[in-house]
């Protein structure tokens, strides 16, 4: 058996307002209820007593309650990557494998710019 003190891990990641994040519903998961983790955005937070921050959650999926004070040990920040990765890894050559979004995206970028007149060509 350890003599170490056991020690609760520190939630270090810094939650703003407008962040998209991964909230897991304490009370249902450990109840082994489903429907216990789902994707919010952040819609306002506070300072609480003893100087925590609480969180209210704006869900991002229909039917998915709202949330009042959640706290950050059950929230994990959605980073932009990982929104983005279907377009990074996808095949470019297969447009079927493409989400409709990236497809317009990388249609807007192949787009020919109509910024007047055309642009002669460079030296090659």
């Amino acid at each position: 058996m350890s003599t170490a003190p056991q020690t609760r891990p520190t939630v270090s990641t810094v939650f703003r307002v407008g962040d998209y994040v991964l909230y897991r519903n304490p009370d249902r998961f450990w109840a082994g209820r489903p429907g216990h983790t789902n994707a919010y955005r952040i819609a306002d937070l506070w300072i609480v007593s003893g100087g925590a921050t609480a969180y209210e959650l704006a869900p991002l999926a229909a039917g998915v309650p709202p949330v009042a004070r959640a706290r950050a040990e059950y929230m994990r920040l959605l980073p932009p990557e990982d929104a983005m990765r279907d377009i990074d890894t996808a095949p470019l050559a297969d447009p079927a494998q493409l989400t409709a979004a990236a497809v317009a995206w990388l249609t807007q970028q192949q787009a020919p710019r109509r910024t007047g007149r055309p642009a002669l060509p460079g030296p090659r």
